[in-house]
């Protein structure tokens, strides 16, 4: 190999020239021919090697194959032929230049060493977007793994990066680095809390990729589409990201609605303010109108011949209605109102279903609806609750109860 290496520099010698310009002369051809020489093997490893193996990608049922050619793994891996050569040749060219000789070595290590890195980070994102892809792994944090890994693997070319420029042992720098380590925690505060953080999140399953979360501080509230290291992106219901540092999700509170998700239904919980001064006894001719609504018909059937032989063996005064038991128009209508949701299609029969009143207000009596649509997704569940209000806002009246509300008078 010296013999052609040095082809150029005989040749000059043998026609007269001086020992430094045939020198020179040789080194300058020589890197020209090396130059073309690479340009020409790479374009061949691109062309033939790379095109094969993205044409077997492309066939390939495995999907394994087509993630290594989306972060262009073999792209790489086609460099390292080239280098390869560059290594083995360069340094003969440059025998006489000792000087050129050293700082080419250095510069070839950290080469090598960028190389390497760039190609444990291409197969590093193949395994994170294959493991993603997969369904037992699409929710779990993959992201913060690989991010964790990648840092240590930096760190470590760095670290040989450095014992090359500088010609030191590997231990001396290592040695360095303890006696910065409060230095180094302190720089790496947010990413050292955030790799503990996501360990905890998996491990505690406390949120997933997909999940519906709401963190109120960070102004969240939305599909959560990426755990990292550092942070966790949330895609809000009016398609903005919010982005929330990942040791936060260990620290501090948030609301996580996958166990609505999970269940069943999804809960209605919404009230119905009446007029108190609406609110009153039932006469026999109001209970009379009444029995002509079909969903309550039997109840009241039921329940006025149970209240009259009760009023009738305690011989109660019926002259006044306050007098024994009675039926209330609220009654009844709260009656009415679990009867709608027990027979209502979209409302999930195996969860709770009721009807409350709650303590009264200025503004008047609560009535609370507390229900689960059978249909989880947010657009049908908000046209479920419209409609069943729609209706009830409109049975109201039957009942000769009314809706409390705000008169505004203007003044002129």
């Amino acid at each position: 190999m010296e013999d052609i290496t040095r082809y150029f520099y005989n040749l000059f010698k043998a026609k007269g020239l001086s020992e430094n310009t045939a020198e020179y002369l040789n080194l300058t051809i020589g890197i020209a021919i090396l130059v073309v020489t690479l340009f020409v093997i790479y374009i061949i490893m691109k062309k033939v090697f790379i095109a094969i193996f993205n044409m077997y990608a492309s066939k390939s049922k495995n999907t394994f194959d087509d993630y290594l050619v989306k972060n262009k793994t073999f792209d790489y891996l086609a460099h390292i032929i080239p280098l390869s050569i560059t290594i083995w040749i360069v340094p003969q060219l440059f025998t006489n230049f000792p000087r050129a000789e050293r700082y080419l070595q250095a510069l070839f290590d950290i080469m090598v060493i960028v190389l390497t890195i760039w190609i444990l980070r291409s197969i590093l994102r193949t395994f994170k977007d294959f493991l993603k892809s997969l369904e037992s792994f699409k929710d779990k944090p993959i992201d913060s793994y690989v991010q964790v890994f990648m840092i240590f693997v930096w760190l470590i070319g760095a670290v040989f990066i450095f014992s090359s420029i500088t010609g030191k042992s590997i231990w001396s720098f290592l040695t360095a680095l303890g006696a910065m380590s409060a230095v180094i925690l302190l720089i790496f505060k947010d990413t050292i809390l955030g790799f503990v953080s996501s360990i905890q999140v998996a491990v505690n399953d406390t949120v997933r990729i997909g999940d519906w979360i709401t963190m109120e501080k960070y102004g969240a509230d939305g599909d959560v589409i990426e755990i990292n290291l550092s942070s966790v992106k949330v895609q809000n219901f009016d398609k903005t990201i919010t982005t929330i540092p990942t040791y936060h999700l260990t620290s501090e509170s948030f609301r996580n609605w996958r166990g609505m998700m999970d269940s069943g239904g999804r809960r209605i919980k919404r009230s119905l303010l009446i007029k108190t001064s609406s609110i009153s006894f039932l006469s026999n001719e109001d209970i009379e109108k009444l029995m002509e609504i079909q969903l309550i018909s039997e109840y009241i059937k039921n329940i006025q011949e149970d209240i009259t032989t009760f009023n009738k063996d305690q011989s109660i005064n019926k002259n006044l209605l306050i007098n024994g038991r009675n039926l209330s128009n609220m009654g009844v209508f709260r009656v009415y109102v679990e009867t709608y949701l027990e027979n209502h299609p979209y409302i999930n029969k195996n969860m709770t279903i009721m009807s409350r009143q709650l303590a009264p207000t200025a503004q008047g009596t609560p009535l609370e609806i507390y229900a689960f649509s059978n249909d989880k997704v947010w657009k049908n569940y908000e046209k479920i609750m419209a409609d069943i209000f729609d209706h009830l806002l409109s049975a109201i009246p039957y009942f000769n109860l009314e809706v409390y509300e705000l008169n505004y008078t203007s003044e002129h």
